[in-house]
């Protein structure tokens, strides 16, 4: 089980970063850190593998109910890159927008229902 606390703090420290990219990018551990725990926290609060979500070279993780994929390439896939999952995952960016500047690659009829589960660690307050 994630621990909530531990995955906003993870993300905390990476929050000035995701704020404003032109500042100095975290040492790869923290990104890492907060990436798999944010992922992972999707796996946990729609547990299911009709999706897989990728956020190479870090973490994939099965998500949300439906048919599970066993074999080859799965029907249902959504990958993006460390940066863009963390502004997903924080609500500092819509999949809408994500996808509208190919910065979020989403296949399958399933994908799309990840951005009902975002998101994960609100930012927008702080």
């Amino acid at each position: 089980m994630i621990d909530p606390a531990q995955t906003r703090q993870a993300v905390l420290a990476l929050a000035g970063w995701l704020r404003d990219e032109h500042l100095p990018a975290p040492d790869r551990t923290a990104l890492a850190a907060a990436v798999r725990l944010t992922a992972r926290t999707l796996a946990e609060l729609a547990p299911g593998a009709s999706v897989e979500v990728r956020v190479p070279p870090f973490v994939a993780v099965q998500c949300i109910a439906g048919p599970r994929h066993t074999r080859g390439t799965p029907p249902n896939v959504v990958e993006t890159d460390p940066r863009t999952w963390l502004l997903l995952a924080t609500g500092l960016l819509r999949t809408t927008d994500a996808t509208a500047t190919a910065k979020l690659r989403m296949s399958g009829s399933r994908a799309a229902e990840i951005a009902g589960w975002l998101p994960l660690v609100k930012l927008d307050a702080i």
